[in-house]
């Protein structure tokens, strides 16, 4: 209500000043004579149409609530701003909630990491320890496998050795020994036959 007194007033001082600087401008040093109750009484209708318009004005601007719209506007302004602030803050927040779960989530997928790299690696050792302790058996199982494989092979060429032994004796004895060497043979062991019963 006050500022539309103070815009009434500075108008109808507007006016003012306007008209009078159209009757300073009108008459010239007594070039022609002008009616002056004609032109106050025009400049009253003037004034009277001005204030009329203004009176409109604000009454329009009444009707349709400026002040109460405005301070509405700016209600509304303040609230948005608010609930803006209050979801940027919300936001941060979150961020920084989501950042502390990113964190935690890349620690423990590097804790993840490194357990499965330290247990590939005792695997690993495992692993080459069961390796050594296989190698270890197959080489005792091959020692043990040649030692039976010679042992066998010996016995195999000392029976065959002893086979061959005794064919070449035999071969021998039949190339030396002639008939008559077989009955005298056969016929001095019957005698100790004889002679032992």
């Amino acid at each position: 209500m006050r500022l539309s007194l103070i815009i009434s007033v500075m108008m109808v001082l507007l006016l003012a000043v306007l008209a009078l600087a159209g009757f300073a401008s009108e008459g010239g040093e007594g070039a022609h004579h002008v009616d002056t109750g004609k032109q106050l009484k025009d400049f009253a209708w003037r004034v009277l149409d001005f204030g009329a318009l203004l009176a409109l004005v604000i009454w329009a601007l009444k009707k349709a609530n400026v002040k109460g719209t405005l301070a509405a506007r700016q209600v509304a302004i303040e609230k948005t701003l608010q609930e803006a602030a209050e979801a940027k803050a919300a936001a941060e927040k979150k961020l920084a909630e989501y950042s502390e779960k990113l964190a935690a989530a890349n620690k423990e997928i590097d804790e993840i990491h490194a357990a499965i790299r330290n247990e590939g690696a005792a695997e690993k050792a495992r692993i080459i320890a069961e390796a050594k302790v296989m190698v270890e058996k197959i080489r005792e199982q091959s020692s043990q496998a040649a030692n039976q494989e010679v042992l066998k092979a010996r016995t195999e060429l000392r029976m065959e050795a002893s086979r061959l032994a005794v064919e070449l004796a035999e071969k021998s004895i039949k190339e030396k020994i002639v008939k008559d060497d077989q009955d005298r043979l056969v016929g001095e062991y019957l005698t100790k036959v004889v002679e032992l019963h």
